[in-house]
């Protein structure tokens, strides 16, 4: 298969995807050696292969399906409220990943839809133009929607080579990512201009995409505020709350946090237990983002000298809560647990440069947040919640000043229970504020000048 420039779009450099094509072919290798890498944790990292690489697919199970691509377990869960609205209306989906968690989550959250033959999972394949057009040519969507930042070069000009309506959704784009974009000039650009149209989260984002020269922007607000929590596991985590409260003890969630981010928050938390400022130490539950970590992290708590137990050591309330110090959340899906539990949330990835993780789930379960200064990936998304007082940002570098800034924001709000009901009250109302994105989206694709029948 070869792709040729579409005027609609502007011309795609030839050079440089020939480059990108042979970059992938050489590289190749090397993604198969990661996947058996990562199946030192889980041999399911080495199931799928040939969907990877555009074939050996179960029997498409309608053609004409919606095609929905969530890379891993952010976006997958983003996806949810979409997802039930395309199923409400009819409509058989197509559901893709890149990684094995998102995977695992997808057949988690629509485990009836898929049983039921409304809802095809599959890995996409690996962006080599065979492996797409084989994809493509074995499926037939009639739409796709990429969730947030997915822009895969071959998928994308291919789609608009053949006419196939592709849509960025819940796109967001950093200035960190804006300035990469650029550096690649016109190729970078035209990857982004042949979308069939970017449905932005902000009008930060939006006026990035433009800047790039895409013509068809929107904006449309963050999907994740309408993403329900789970009933059951927010009813868990109020009887978590209740136990420990019945001790006199509040609990803080660490949470998603990033490699170097859980060195700072143990240190934090050693200086704030030996400080004896609090009467009745508090509970301290650190969740690593990415479970191959898991192991790893609990190797940090005990050698930083507190008594912890693992999540997956236990089923229900632990009965043992008054004896330990942490907890390590080593457990998939149960944020919202983690969340209706504490009493204040420490944002990962904002401690370091990692761009921060998504806070609005913490304040859909009415918890206060803590911020770090690194929040780029969810610019506006923490511009609000700072505004609302849903959140407070924490003064002080961590890199250079150690975990000073954090050990006093932890004293402050911990020894003001009026505040952090304030806030609390707060980050509620927020989450519901900005509630809608689901509607807009499907509001704005219906307007588009193409038949989704």
């Amino acid at each position: 298969m070869r792709l040729t420039p579409n005027s609609e779009y502007g011309a795609r450099p030839q050079l440089w995807f020939a480059v990108y094509q042979l970059l992938w072919h050489l590289l190749l290798p090397l993604a198969f050696i990661r996947l058996a890498w990562r199946a030192r944790y889980s041999i399911e990292y080495l199931s799928y292969i040939p969907e990877r690489l555009g074939f050996g697919y179960r029997k498409p199970i309608k053609q004409g399906v919606i095609w929905i691509h969530a890379v891993s377990v952010g976006e997958t869960r983003a996806a949810y409220p979409l997802v039930q609205a395309y199923l409400a209306r009819g409509e058989a989906i197509l559901l893709t990943h890149m990684t094995l968690n998102g995977r695992r989550t997808g057949a988690a959250l629509f485990s009836s839809a898929i049983a039921s033959g409304q809802i095809q999972q599959t890995y996409l394949p690996y962006d080599l133009c065979g492996s797409v057009a084989s994809f493509i040519r074995t499926f037939k969507p009639k739409m796709g929607l990429f969730m947030e930042t997915e822009a895969w070069p071959t998928v994308v000009f291919y789609c608009a080579q053949i006419g196939l309506p592709l849509f960025l959704v819940n796109a967001r784009l950093s200035e960190r990512s804006a300035r990469r974009v650029n550096w690649f000039g016109k190729a970078g650009r035209a990857l982004f201009q042949a979308f069939t149209g970017i449905l932005a989260q902000t009008e930060f984002d939006a006026q990035r995409y433009r800047g790039l020269g895409v013509q068809n922007v929107q904006t449309v607000g963050n999907l994740k505020f309408d993403v329900p929590l789970d009933p059951g596991l927010v009813m868990q985590g109020k009887a978590w709350q209740l136990e420990l409260h019945a001790h006199k003890r509040l609990m803080v969630c660490a949470a998603s946090t990033r490699d170097g981010e859980e060195g700072i928050i143990l240190k934090a938390w050693k200086d704030l237990i030996l400080s004896h400022t609090i009467e009745v130490p508090p509970l301290l539950c650190l969740v690593p983002r990415h479970p191959e970590r898991f192991s790893e992290v609990a190797d940090q708590i005990h050698n930083a000298g507190f008594k912890f137990r693992r999540r997956s050591e236990w089923v229900g309330v632990p009965q043992t809560i008054a004896d330990i110090e942490v907890i390590l959340g080593d457990s998939m899906g149960e944020m919202p647990l983690y969340y209706s539990a504490a009493d204040l949330v420490v944002m990962g990835g904002s401690l370091l440069p990692f761009g921060g993780q998504n806070l609005i789930e913490a304040c859909a379960a009415g918890c206060p947040v803590l911020l770090g200064e690194y929040t780029y990936n969810f610019q506006q998304a923490a511009l609000d919640a700072l505004e609302s007082g849903a959140a407070k940002r924490l003064m002080g570098d961590l890199i250079l000043g150690g975990p000073v800034a954090l050990v006093e924001a932890l004293k402050s709000l911990l020894l003001n229970p009026g505040e952090l009901a304030k806030m609390a009250r707060a980050a509620k109302g927020y989450s519901i504020e900005h509630q809608g994105a689901t509607q807009n989206i499907l509001t704005a694709l219906e307007h588009q000048n193409f038949s989704l029948t």
